[in-house]
């Protein structure tokens, strides 16, 4: 090549890759004082030079290997107590480029540096782990004896009720009505959740609180008795007129008598250790930033006042040792008893806002809750944190608390997995010292919802410029993804559906709507099962711990909360959805790929995306197509690495008439995967199936092939 040749070179950049994953990154979580080798990866013979650049300084990067395909260059530096921010530039001839979380760019870009965070781990348990949320009041009833009783109390100026049919579908004043389920429940499906795959339980909040869904807790220390076990039972009901708690006998004695608490308690330590012996994690939901006005500390409905064995509330007495807890308006003496000036979260007078900055009393409380139900005889695997973002009044507080809380929990198990509620860009939560990772809205259920459906998440509005677009779906996955190091984008919870938000199915109809405006029936009409599967799929391959909420596998519908908490249809599910779900966690946890992999898009265009995971020798190639035509799509399954020679397998296909996972060969030709895909459809390949799949000797022909698209990802 001519020197003026040379000079004109153009960079490959769909050849160019780094992540922060064991490929590139060795050790991925180094501890301070540790060196660490940083790989990065070229086209073969295609780039002059590689730096690594730290704030202003470049490292030159040696060549230190070479397949048929790429270069690979390395360093290596020693980690200090600093974070240590880098990205790359790529100098071929006169082109230079930039590598950074985003992939290959014209200008250097800081905000998206890859980051090491020396000491910063995240449980390895929780790194593509699957797991199962549940809503205990409509997951099973497995002790009818423990359900909350028609008129037991008055909640929100309501007498409460038991449903009595288990397949009535929620009202829109929900948070009231009652269906029974209990922990006993859950117990007893647990041979229902280890044969679909489940490596991790997490529970919506299961604390002594008044409502059904237990946002506001009435007591941190114990279990519901009414998710337990109930062993005192007496006491009068409330009139069905009444309007406050003055007669609600049978529920001072069912939530505050020590017998059914200890007795709940005890329950729930022999539940987490059936769990454990089966192999899965539980995780609680903690709800810090606010209580519920029964909570003992307020005593606003004097139920721990009736009983006689508490100290007093604050809202009931101005010398209540808990009044520092809570932020009154109204200090005068005077103002008690019945002080009702107490903060609450967003003026809600049911949710009071605990008030950290005033009581460091408070403080530890709930740092010592947090270390409670974390150690023996309980020993959960993690804490879920309830709008974790909102606790205290300033973001400077905010984050003071959360490096304690991180600090009480860690020093207790290393290993517990502090996962956080958040909307919005997470980087200053995920930064080593607070959060380990989150709900994962941004990074996955928003983009996948969109793309697939065109829907807002609570199914509130649609939007057709972006239902569709596979570029906009790339995009948006690799922004709020660069916001999470990659410890913490393993750990995320990556949720189709949840008890906040329409079910997913639901969704797939395209329709607006909420239960009091459409009505139940309507979210269950003209629903795509075929979407759902292709949802499932995208769910059990992008990067992250696959999370199903109780009932999506079983074909479950629902509006946005409250009837995104409707039962589980027990004897009545959705076999077939039920069976894709199992084979396809079957998949995730059998493919090492698909927990610990890198991943990267490889085409995207009008209805179809496809993208592929790397881990060591294996790959896993995703391709959907989300529209009404049939696709013949050349896939560049060699920007993966996979070479000619490489084995490559379907291992499940999805259409609109079902699925099929029947594993076939397909030939790779020039570095090219060519699929046909029908519409509504999905298909999951992987190299070197043959290792952990029986697969069968039936070959895709090479013949009569149809002319394919290719469409690029940038």
């Amino acid at each position: 090549m001519s020197e003026e040749d040379h000079r004109k070179i153009e960079i490959n950049r769909e050849a160019l890759f780094c992540s922060g994953t064991s490929d590139y990154r060795m050790p991925p979580e180094p501890d301070e004082g540790q060196e660490v080798r940083i790989r990065f990866r070229a086209g073969r013979d295609n780039v002059d030079r590689v730096f690594l650049t730290i704030n202003d300084s470049w490292v030159r990067m040696g060549k230190t290997e070479s397949d048929p395909l790429f270069d690979y260059y390395e360093c290596r530096l020693v980690t200090g107590k600093k974070p240590i921010r880098y990205q790359f530039r790529i100098e071929a001839g006169e082109q230079v480029c930039f590598y950074h979380r985003l992939g290959p760019a014209n200008e250097a870009n800081r905000d998206f540096d890859f980051v090491i965070t020396p000491g910063f781990h995240t449980p390895g348990w929780a790194k593509g782990a699957v797991m199962y949320q549940i809503f205990v009041d409509r997951f099973c009833n497995g002790d009818p004896s423990n359900d909350v009783l028609d008129d037991e109390y008055v909640y929100i100026g309501q007498p409460v009720c038991r449903v009595k049919d288990w397949n009535q579908v929620p009202s829109p004043m929900d948070v009231g009505r009652f269906y029974g389920g209990d922990l006993k429940g859950v117990w007893d499906k647990l041979d229902y959740l280890q044969s679909l795959g489940i490596e991790g339980i997490y529970f919506n909040p299961i604390f002594v609180s008044p409502s059904n869904h237990k946002y506001d807790c009435q007591d941190y220390e114990h279990i519901d008795p009414h998710f337990g076990v109930l062993v005192k039972d007496e006491g009068r009901l409330v009139d069905h007129q009444d309007q406050d708690n003055r007669n609600a006998g049978r529920y001072v004695v069912r939530t505050a008598s020590r017998e059914n608490l200890e007795a709940s308690d005890q329950f729930f330590a022999q539940f987490v250790k059936e769990a454990h012996r089966r192999g899965m994690k539980v995780i609680l939901d903690g709800v810090f930033n606010h209580c519920g006005s029964f909570n003992k500390w307020l005593d606003g409905e004097e139920i721990y006042a009736r009983d006689g064995g508490y100290e007093p509330g604050a809202f009931l007495s101005a010398k209540s040792p808990y009044r520092s807890f809570f932020h009154f308006q109204d200090q005068r003496e005077e103002a008690w008893p019945y002080n009702k000036s107490y903060d609450g979260w967003w003026g809600h007078d049911t949710l009071p806002k605990l008030n950290y900055e005033e009581s460091e009393k408070l403080v530890e409380y709930i740092l010592n809750i947090a270390r409670r139900w974390i150690s023996p005889p309980f020993s959960v695997d993690g804490w879920r944190l309830d709008v974790a973002a909102d606790l205290g009044n300033t973001g400077q507080y905010n984050h003071e608390f959360w490096r304690r809380f991180r600090q009480a929990v860690k020093e207790v198990n290393p290993e517990v997995l502090i996962l956080a509620e958040h909307y919005g860009d997470p980087s200053s939560w995920l930064a080593g010292d607070q959060w380990d990772s989150v709900m994962n809205y941004d990074a996955f259920m928003e983009p996948v919802t969109w793309f697939l459906t065109g829907m807002e998440k609570h199914s509130d509005s649609h939007n057709s410029g972006i239902c569709g677009d596979g570029k906009s779906f790339f995009d948006a996955m690799a922004y709020h993804m660069s916001r999470m190091q990659t410890g913490s984008l393993l750990t995320a919870m990556n949720e189709l559906s949840n008890h906040d938000h329409s079910r997913f199915l639901t969704r797939t109809n395209r329709r607006v709507g909420r239960l009091a405006t459409a009505g139940a029936q309507m979210a269950q009409e003209g629903v795509r099962t075929s979407v759902m599967r292709e949802a499932v799929m995208i769910q059990m391959t992008w990067p992250g711990a696959p999370t199903i909420y109780y009932g999506d596998e079983a074909g479950v519908c629902g509006w946005t909360d409250p009837d995104s908490r409707r039962t589980y249809p027990w004897g009545e599910e959705d076999l077939e959805l039920l069976e894709y779900h199992r084979y396809m966690i079957g998949i995730h946890k059998r493919l090492s790929v698909l927990r610990k992999g890198s991943v990267k898009p490889l085409l995207a265009g009008r209805d179809v995306i496809a993208y592929g995971r790397m881990y060591k020798k294996y790959h896993a190639v995703t391709v959907i197509n989300n529209g009404e035509t049939e696709r013949c799509l050349e896939i560049p399954v060699w920007q993966l690495g996979i070479t000619d020679d490489v084995p490559v397998a379907r291992v499940m296909l999805t259409t609109e008439s079902g699925y099929n996972v029947g594993k076939i060969q397909y030939p790779v030709k020039d570095g090219i995967l060519r699929v046909e895909l029908p519409p509504f459809s999905g298909a999951l390949f992987a190299s070197y199936a043959q290792e952990l799949f029986a697969v069968a000797a039936q070959t895709e022909s090479e013949g009569e092939e149809k002319e394919c698209e290719n469409t690029s990802t940038r």
